[in-house]
């Protein structure tokens, strides 16, 4: 079965478009309040067995969060995650405009490896870019396919996320692209659940060439929790546990999968995500609950931030 990560999108920053999040959060979200909070998420996923994290520059002050945690526990069987492309600009505001701003350009990308190098160094085991799309200027940029290639060949696994209605396209194209001869993406973090399951047949083809998968906002932002069709408040009932355990059983059944991202906010969420360990479900399910990829991700841009 995947192993579980857990994923610092709705920890690092104080606002974030997960709905259900702010129930979970401290009342006051203070750079300090919210460290605290992560720390305590990351303790409850340590103690649940959970030993990868996965986080992005553009999350606020995640991958600072995460060094502090994993310098005062001493813990070095933690597998991290984390990704390049995007800028956190909201200045620690809940109210700002813009909240992250997305550049794939060699500069960027220098800057950011090297801030990312310096807070989680030898805790880095994947480094990925951040929503790569089809039509991304990374595959027509050769200097920046030079300096990912001399990355990869100084040992760190690069990835790739990605997000919107065209993400099968950019799985496939991503994991053809080769630097020097050899292909230079070994993992993909794909949104992926039972309300929008289009990248599946790509994810499947991502597996079989030996690409690692990672599945991510397996909730649709909150949606399959706090709102979630009738088949799967029955499910749940029927199996005692709460509508995102079994939303995240769903993502675990999928033969592909090697990854599944949660992004609690709070111990609580944590160990109810958790509780989709107990589940099993049939990879078809709930199948029938897709949505048009369009709509779906219409409705995820229409999501506000808190």
């Amino acid at each position: 079965m995947p192993d579980f990560a857990l994923g610092l999108a709705a920890l690092g920053r104080p606002a974030y478009i997960n709905l259900g999040r702010e129930h979970a959060l401290p009342d006051h979200r203070d750079v300090d309040a919210m460290r605290a909070q992560c720390h305590a998420v990351l303790d409850a996923a340590y103690e649940a067995g959970v030993r990868r994290v996965d986080a992005a520059r553009s999350y606020g002050r995640s991958e600072e969060f995460l060094a502090a945690w994993l310098a005062a526990r001493g813990h070095r069987d933690v597998r991290v995650s984390s990704k390049w492309g995007y800028a956190y600009v909201a200045d620690w505001r809940r109210d700002a405009a813009t909240h992250e701003v997305k550049e794939h350009s060699l500069d960027r990308f220098t800057r950011q490896w090297q801030e990312t190098k310096d807070l989680l160094g030898a805790h880095l085991g994947l480094y990925q870019v951040h929503s790569l799309t089809d039509d991304s200027p990374l595959y027509g940029d050769p200097e920046l396919l030079v300096a990912l290639g001399e990355l990869r060949d100084s040992g760190v696994r690069l990835g790739f996320s990605t997000s919107g209605p065209r993400q099968a396209d950019t799985v496939r194209r991503a994991l053809e692209l080769e630097v020097e001869g050899r292909r230079l993406f070994e993992a993909v973090q794909s949104t992926w659940n039972v309300l929008e399951t289009s990248v599946g047949p790509a994810l499947a083809l991502a597996a079989e060439s030996g690409a690692e998968v990672f599945v991510k906002e397996c909730l649709a932002n909150g949606r399959l929790a706090v709102d979630p069709p009738p088949r799967v408040r029955e499910l749940a009932e029927a199996h005692g546990v709460g509508p995102d355990a079994i939303a995240l059983a769903a993502v675990r059944a999928q033969p592909w999968a090697d990854v599944v991202l949660s992004g609690a906010a709070s111990p609580d969420q944590l160990r109810a995500n958790l509780k989709s360990r107990d589940v099993e479900l049939d990879p078809e399910e709930l199948a029938d609950l897709a949505e048009p990829a369009d709509g779906y991700w219409a409705t995820r841009a229409s999501l506000a931030w808190d």
